[in-house]
């Protein structure tokens, strides 16, 4: 498989398979219309498609072009949510699993060049504890005791079970369907399948190209940003020397862009990169030698209508708004992104730490789960995925596992991913896995890591209210954290806020109150030297499945989920407009 994005150029052609699908849930004669890439769940008020927890089936019929014969053909899906089977005429070609990294079939030997078929994807998104994220197994509810013990409230559980009730361990909606494009890709024969850029800030890249075919030569050319040929090179490694580097700097520096030229026999990729380093020095985080503090809200892939569909306009907007916050990061929570998102934060040098879909990893039989080997293989697809973006600078194993129930066999299962994350990166980049709010002392894995990321709630699901007691306890747990002498990024803290909710005295829920806690939370981040970060959650309101403490979804957003500011974001503003100025 080509982990390399789908172009189109001299060499290559791509068929964008976006539109109006054919959809049905089993069981069902009749074929309904719905729009692809988009999440199902909200595109009927059938009740089904927000709550189905099952197989589902899409379809369309395809056509491979006359000229593309004696091609490379193949199927390309950005990510299909949460498992895939892929058929051609009602005959199984491929499977998938995995809802947030892309995959490709090949054609070749199945439809021939002229050829019309109909193509048919059922989709699985069903959750447990064997898969990621991670689902609860037929419990009720994410927050909550769901008063266990009571015997007519433990019958209406089995009962759920029994109807195939499927509830996320999780809590953001879970979203599902063909919700990312579906491309037909030709390519020459002999192909470019790979490609690896590793620079320095000394102007030398290293680069690796895999190719597939019988083809001699290999040349790679580097482009500065006008075009203008840079540095040149033969054969499928080595390493390149362009003179006079302009680096790739973070909002508000300039994000430069050079483009690597690939050729090999007749076909041609062009791979955009920046020039830059990432280092850990003690507690500092350095981008090009220089500490860099972390101020960006977490985010979602989720917005009305789409879901977590794919979305150009709004990828332009939100980072739009990232700038008028004046912010210069986000964490990819809780999964890897669409690509479009990653080309759009190198172009615009917005920071990116890229996460895994390990969410949830906190439900019963702690580490139980057979989840090592895929877990692994997620982690990889990532990094292949991703390794060329200047505007990722950190990889995130997951969020918020239990560590601290069985702090050995947590970290049994964690460090191996830690070391395969330094082993699978040739840029090395810094590894982290974000905590929960739990007994950070007896935890062995968050301390462990490149850099220190942690949730916090304290005044909100903790020492609700009380701000004065939520600094207090804040304080004390910052200065455990200062003794491991590790450079820390309060990654989560936020209070849920209805729009429009106001009071004289700033109570939780209303808007005052979002201001005074992340004052309160500022007051305590800014005391401390070794913290470099925060992101609070998050950037907009966002879906979750229905709960006792949720109305219409997460609250916590900077911005209603229709993208209009609350007057935390227009604190936030201020704040790290002062951070940018004194950078």
């Amino acid at each position: 498989m080509s982990t390399l994005y789908p172009q189109n150029n001299r060499s290559r052609m791509v068929t964008d398979l976006s539109g109006y699908w054919d959809f049905r849930f089993p069981g069902d004669e009749k074929w309904q219309p719905v729009a692809v890439p988009a999440s199902y769940n909200d595109q009927s008020p059938d009740p089904r498609f927000r709550n189905h927890a099952g197989i589902t089936e899409y379809r369309r019929r395809i056509t491979v072009p006359v000229a593309w014969k004696g091609m490379r053909v193949c199927l390309r899906f950005d990510a299909v949510a949460h498992s895939a089977r892929i058929l051609l005429d009602g005959k199984e070609i491929a499977t998938h699993r995995g809802g947030f990294l892309p995959f490709e079939v090949e054609l070749n030997g199945v439809m021939e060049p002229g050829e019309t078929a109909e193509l048919t994807v059922e989709t699985d998104n069903r959750i447990s504890h064997h898969t990621l994220p991670i689902g609860t197994e037929g419990q009720t509810a994410f927050f909550g005791s769901d008063n266990p013990g009571i015997p007519s409230v433990e019958a209406g559980k089995r009962f759920q079970q029994e109807r195939g009730i499927n509830r996320p361990a999780f809590d953001f909606f879970n979203y599902t369907g063909i919700q990312r494009p579906v491309r037909l890709v030709a390519m020459p024969r002999d192909y470019i399948r790979d490609i690896t850029l590793v620079p320095s800030l000394n102007g030398e890249v290293r680069y690796h190209v895999e190719t597939e075919g019988t083809a001699e030569t290999v040349r790679v050319e580097i482009l500065d940003a006008d075009g203008v040929p840079a540095a040149s090179s033969d054969g499928h490694e080595g390493v390149l020397q362009i003179r006079q580097p302009c680096l790739w700097e973070p909002w508000p520096g300039t994000p430069y862009l050079y483009t690597a030229r690939i050729t090999y026999g007749e076909d041609l990729y062009e791979q955009p990169f920046g020039i830059r380093e990432i280092r850990v020095d003690g507690t500092r985080f350095l981008i090009n030698g220089r500490p860099f503090r972390f101020h960006g809200p977490c985010k979602h892939e989720d917005s009305p209508f789409h879901g977590r569909g794919a979305d150009p306009c709004l990828n332009v907007t939100d980072i739009n708004l990232y700038h008028w916050l004046n912010a210069n990061c986000f964490r990819t929570s809780h999964y890897p992104y669409a690509e479009e998102m990653y080309q759009l934060c190198d172009r615009e040098g917005i920071v990116i730490v890229d996460e895994t879909p390990a969410v949830g990893m906190w439900a019963d039989e702690h580490y139980g789960w057979d989840l090592g080997g895929y877990h692994l293989q997620v982690l990889k697809e990532m990094i292949d995925r991703d390794r060329n973006h200047p505007c990722v600078v950190m990889w995130s194993l997951g969020n918020e596992p239990d560590t601290d129930t069985l702090p050995d066999k947590a970290y049994e299962y964690w460090h191996p991913l830690y070391e395969a994350a330094h082993r699978l990166d040739p840029q090395n980049r810094p590894v982290t896995v974000v905590g929960c709010q739990n007994r950070y002392e007896r935890d062995k894995v968050i301390r462990s890591m490149d850099v220190v990321l942690i949730n916090r709630y304290y005044g909100w699901y903790n020492l609700s209210g009380d701000l004065e007691a939520a600094k207090y306890a804040f304080r004390q747990e910052l200065d455990w954290w200062e003794k491991q002498k590790k450079p820390v990024i309060l990654s989560e803290y936020g209070a849920d806020t209805v729009a429009g909710l106001h009071g004289a005295v700033a109570e939780m829920f209303t808007e005052e109150y979002q201001v005074a806690f992340y004052e309160a939370m500022s007051e305590c981040l800014d005391e401390r030297d070794f913290v470099i970060g925060e992101m609070p959650w998050n950037f907009a309101d966002f879906d979750t499945c229905q709960g006792p403490m949720r109305v219409g979804g997460n609250r916590k957003g900077l911005f209603t989920r229709e993208r209009r500011p609350k007057m935390a974001a227009h604190w936030f503003r201020q704040r790290w407009k002062d951070f940018s100025e004194d950078k």
